[in-house]
């Protein structure tokens, strides 16, 4: 079933972020993003500064190959830039795994991305990919792309729900377990404590969803 996620980078840890350096104020939205064999071209909008010359406030970066102004509207401006694949970054490896990105917006605190997988497994490929690299993503949100919902997922919240989904993909439940609850809770960015807490009460809901109701004896 297709899952829409969404992950969160510190500022600092993706190439672009060098723009907060000289321009705090700004925020940066993807416009489009293209792919190719050995580099990808993302469009980014500019916003908030009326710098004339915006190509120079982005400092130098391994990721980066080349960054030109496209156009300019008012304190809007368009860029195009050329992003190495051989750089380990987000966009190098939502390209590697084959995952759609729908929007990127950032700021001088952090960076977020939507993307979206074919399936739950695919997203947690793309998050065990990311942190395989050293890149510090955060889970903060994953749904189903469906309208239909179930008594029990009713009954979830969606931090019990987020946390029940990344649990199964990575192996919690699995003998023996494939990842523990303090890894959970690095990618959650929450104490291992939190996690059981959501595991446990998203369990517990499920299981009075499913469980039949036991009667009460008279005897």
């Amino acid at each position: 079933m297709a899952t829409e996620a969404t992950v969160t980078v510190p500022a600092d840890q993706f190439p672009l972020g060098t723009v907060f350096a000289q321009l705090p104020d700004v925020s940066v939205e993807l416009e489009r993003l293209i792919p190719s064999r050995d580099v990808v071209i993302p469009y980014f909008w500019v916003r908030g500064t009326e710098v004339e010359d915006i190509e120079a406030a982005f400092t130098e970066h391994p990721g980066v190959k080349d960054i030109q102004l496209v156009d300019s509207v008012q304190d809007e401006y368009l860029l195009r830039v050329e992003w190495s694949l051989e750089y380990d970054d987000v966009l190098s490896v939502l390209t590697e795994t084959d995952i759609p990105l729908i929007k990127a917006t950032g700021t001088n605190k952090e960076w977020t991305f939507d993307i979206r997988g074919d399936s739950r497994s695919d997203v947690a490929a793309f998050h065990s990919r990311c942190r395989e690299v050293g890149i510090p993503v955060t889970l903060t949100a994953l749904h189903d792309l469906t309208p239909v919902e179930t008594e029990t997922e009713a009954a979830l919240t969606d931090k019990q729900e987020e946390a029940l989904v990344l649990a199964f993909d990575r192996g919690y439940f699995e003998t023996p377990r494939e990842v523990t609850m303090e890894e959970l809770g690095d990618e959650f960015g929450i104490s291992q404590q939190a996690v059981a807490s959501r595991l446990r009460n998203g369990i517990k809901h499920i299981l009075d969803d499913t469980l039949p109701e036991t009667e009460q004896s008279n005897d």
